[in-house]
């Protein structure tokens, strides 16, 4: 696998779901399907046990499970990156070797959560996750779910390791993002869609995208029309992907819930719930109507 090194992960990045059976086990088949529709349609990387894919109810054996059928259905061509992150430094490192040994090419390393560690400690953290696998690192930035920001002057630091390559930024701080391309060389991925096109736009490499579980050629197509200098046909075209974005992320359902409801990818683990009928069928309704707008 041979990518810029600006995009080490790719560019147009599926958060893929984690597809259940009706009885709550891990469907391998289903995962094999979805990944391989997913790459047919334009995602050019896969993300895999990560916050979209339900990763605190999966087991560490579900996790490598996953990963391995993953690759089988996608081939060696496909970039896939392994969600290890944990609260936990040696849970996180264990994780990371299983990912290593079970064919992912890169780490999605989220900060720990709960325990609130101070600058330093996360520093260590990621460090040593750094330390233990020759894969590089995605390192993820999303302090309204764990407490903590990586803050800029730790990811100048780190950015210093060789295998800390990226960020999958969802810290809402598009100047913090842009002074950290600024200085370093770390590439940054959008993890909230409604940014994907601005930060992209700042000098970003792309975005890791729970929307594109759905409409994986509509998000892509706002990247492919700015790459190929129509910017006002990507504004139209990102305009176009907002309701749909809307009712998925940010109308009180997790991006998880919402992606499951429309894919019928079976339950999703308990302490979620599945959307309800009124939510489904509102989300159905703005997933057709971004399909018939779009061709």
């Amino acid at each position: 696998m041979t990518l810029p090194t600006a995009r080490p992960f790719g560019r147009a990045l599926c958060a893929m779901i984690t597809p259940f059976t009706a009885d709550g086990d891990l469907d391998l088949g289903a995962a094999r399907r979805h990944a391989a529709s997913l790459v047919a349609d334009g995602c050019d990387g896969l993300v895999l046990s990560g916050t979209t894919g339900e990763s605190p109810t999966t087991t560490d054996e579900e996790k490598t499970a996953l990963l391995r059928a993953v690759r089988e259905a996608v081939g060696a061509s496909v970039p896939l990156v392994a969600g290890v992150g944990s609260s936990d430094t040696r849970h996180t490192v264990r994780l990371a070797r299983e990912a290593e040994a079970a064919g992912a090419d890169g780490l999605l390393v989220v900060t720990p959560y709960y325990s609130r560690p101070p600058q330093s400690a996360v520093e260590a953290h990621f460090l040593r996750v750094a330390e233990a696998t020759g894969l590089g690192l995605m390192l993820y930035d999303i302090p309204g779910r764990t407490g903590t920001r990586i803050e800029p002057a730790t990811l100048l630091r780190l950015a210093e390791h060789p295998r800390v390559l990226a960020v999958k930024d969802c810290s809402y701080d598009l100047l913090a993002a842009t002074k950290v391309m600024a200085r370093t060389s770390l590439a940054y991925y959008s993890g909230c869609e409604e940014l994907n096109l601005p930060l992209y736009a700042l000098g970003g490499s792309g975005y890791v995208s729970t929307v594109a579980n759905v409409a994986p050629r509509q998000m892509r197509a706002a990247l492919d029309a700015f790459d190929a200098g129509d910017t006002a046909e990507a504004a139209r075209l990102n305009g176009l992907t907002v309701g749909l974005v809307e009712a998925m992320m940010s109308a009180g359902l997790p991006g998880t819930v919402t992606a499951k409801a429309l894919l019928d990818a079976g339950p999703v683990r308990e302490p979620l719930q599945p959307a309800g009928r009124e939510a489904t069928d509102g989300l159905r309704g703005l997933y057709e109507e971004l399909l018939a707008a779009t061709g």
